[in-house]
């Protein structure tokens, strides 16, 4: 079968448009020369995909009451469990004050208030101060929305409905020519050349049986980054929201988030015969960090003290029902519509597969080790190290966006003309997409639901060596019976089917990944628990885990997996920087 290539030119490409995306996009107008050609193109359609627009939360920010940069900075670290990239982990709480301004001010975004006028902000668990700003329970449609608003009203080029499927990278290998995209209206390929790229298009971590993001969210961006030989660190680091909806297997509600404020305010965590379970496990109760809990959960669930549907219950009903509806109006609707009273009553939830911390490595300005590309948010590794804490993940996307939008504007100043790409890599791209045409017709859907599984079971909340191998070997099994799986080329304009075969050969190549690094990190950390072997390490010799898949036959399914030091730039474990001080001045933790 041929198949054409619609070739297109611009100057600045960004891929997604969460917060990261659409941040992107308005920074980079601001600080790209006159004339220079801005495109975003998006999986869906703007404003109304990706991740940023469901967040609930908040966002987390340091303005004051006690609170400092500072601190948030050591929260992040502690929380992190010390592998954070340190000077991306300062930079994004130094920022998120500046970035949240420019949320209300620039952007137009209205958060709750407090009496005073002042902004309010409410407890997150894991963290010494209540600094989540927010709006209600709904934090992410504010945000996405009025973002959307104002990139909708620029002369910005705009790509929906544009899968991005492959990064082409020049001939000699040491810069970034373009992108290759199908325009899913039509089934066209698309190659869209540019002189900077930023990869935003969000991770999503629906590999897992209970999951919060959209089942289109696969990982694609973390895979078109391992295939093109870039560095992903933490990979191992899969985050599970302890208080996902479960509501049954008939409904794809079963999964979402009910937000870390419901503990934060006071909500009970309940095993099966309704007693408080969580102080038996650890000192701080609900509001210890997510990691934490969901183990907690997840060990109520391994010893049947369980709800009826297999998970625990959160009750928030001692706070008082008009307390409970008037803050968190969107989760009562939600659980409402479920069939749950959240303001009185009971809700059953399950530690729910919800962010991911690695990513592809990056500096502090989000450039990559492949000239021309940058990456922000959740595809990017390091701000978050093993752990990210509840309401920083809407800031490190914001921010970060922000700061490739004036790093990609800036940059392209000083470079020459469009880089022509590998025509090579090109076709081969274009033939892994095309694959399924010529394989017998298949359902992809069964293969999906078996990964989940096996990766729920395997790869999840609570991790061993004889596990994790299992677990490698059905994703590989997975694989090779979703490359012999075939998809009708009949009509490829929104061919549904085909997108579901990319969206799960991205997943299972991540999700080999993660199991490789959980496979190879002997310790503790965070999100990534291995049983048979509790102990954290040792932190002053902390690392992160590097993989690439580099073709050395040595090496598994051509993954390697290597270790890195983490660079302690600003405090080091022991040590606590004094609030009052500049980064660099650091007494001893008591």
């Amino acid at each position: 079968m041929r198949h054409d290539i619609d070739r297109h030119d611009t100057d600045i490409l960004i891929l997604g448009t969460g917060g990261a995306g659409l941040f992107a996009a308005l920074h980079a107008q601001q600080s790209a020369p006159e004339g220079t050609r801005i495109t975003i193109a998006v999986k869906g359609l703007i404003g109304k995909c990706g991740c940023t627009r469901m967040v609930q939360g908040g966002y987390n920010v340091a303005m004051g009451g006690g609170d400092t940069v500072e601190r948030h900075f050591m929260d992040t670290v502690k929380g992190g469990k010390w592998l954070p990239n340190q000077d991306m982990a300062w930079r994004l709480c130094e920022q998120a004050v500046v970035r949240i301004r420019e949320l209300e001010n620039e952007v137009g975004c209205f958060f709750d208030r407090n009496p005073d006028g002042t902004l309010h902000q409410k407890a997150f668990a894991g963290q010494t101060a209540d600094r989540t700003v927010h709006k209600g329970d709904l934090t992410g449609i504010e945000i996405i929305n009025r973002l959307m608003e104002q990139v909708l009203a620029r002369p910005v080029e705009k790509l929906q409905e544009h899968r991005a499927i492959g990064l082409i990278p020049t001939a000699d290998g040491s810069a970034l020519a373009g992108v290759l995209m199908i325009d899913m209206r039509t089934g066209r390929f698309r190659l869209v050349r540019a002189k900077t790229v930023l990869m935003a298009t969000g991770g999503g971590p629906t590999m897992y049986k209970y999951h919060t993001p959209s089942g289109d969210k696969t990982m694609d961006g973390l895979a078109m980054a391992l295939r093109v030989g870039l560095p992903l660190r933490d990979m191992e680091m899969v985050q599970f929201h302890p208080t996902g909806l479960l509501a049954g297997d008939h409904t794809r509600m079963t999964g979402t988030v009910l937000e870390e404020g419901l503990r934060g305010a006071g909500g009970h965590l309940l095993n099966g015969a309704g007693n408080r379970f969580m102080f038996d496990y650890d000192g701080k109760g609900e509001r210890a960090t997510r990691d934490v809990v969901s183990r907690c959960i997840y060990e109520e669930m391994r010893k049947n003290n369980t709800s009826e549907n297999g998970g625990v219950y959160i009750s928030m009903g001692h706070l008082g029902a008009d307390f409970v509806a008037e803050k968190f109006k969107g989760m009562v609707k939600r659980c409402a519509d479920c069939g749950f009273d959240l303001a009185g009553g009971r809700v059953e939830v399950v530690p729910t597969a919800h962010y991911f911390m690695g990513g592809v490595v990056v500096d502090v300005d989000t450039r990559t080790a492949l000239e021309g590309l940058y990456v922000a948010g959740e595809d990017a590794g390091g701000a978050h190290g093993s752990n990210r804490l509840g309401g920083n993940g809407v800031a490190n996307s914001t921010v970060y966006g922000g700061i490739a939008g004036d790093v990609m504007g800036s940059d392209i100043r000083n470079m020459g003309a469009l880089r022509d790409p590998d025509e090579t890599i090109l076709a081969a791209e274009i033939d892994r997409a095309t694959r399924p045409f010529s394989k017998p017709a298949g359902l992809v859907q069964p293969l999906r639901q078996k990964l989940q599984e096996a990766m729920w079971e395997d790869v999840g909340v609570m991790r061993t060596e004889s596990k994790l191998r299992r677990g490698i070997d059905e994703v590989d099994a997975i694989r090779a019976e979703l490359m012999e799986t075939g998809v009708s080329a009949d009509n490829l304009a929104f061919n549904l089917t085909w997108h579901d075969w990319l969206n799960l050969a991205s997943l299972c190549d991540i999700s080999e990944v993660i199991a490789r690094a959980a496979l190879w990190r002997e310790n503790s950390r965070g999100a990534h628990y291995r049983e048979d072997f509790p102990d954290e390490g040792d932190l002053e010799n902390s690392y992160f885990t590097v993989a690439r898949r580099d073709g050395d036959s040595d090496s598994d399914n051509g993954v390697s997996v290597t270790r890195a030091p983490v660079q302690f730039t600003i405090v080091r474990p022991g040590e606590t920087i004094l609030p009052e001080g500049e980064p660099e001045t650091l007494v001893a933790a008591q």
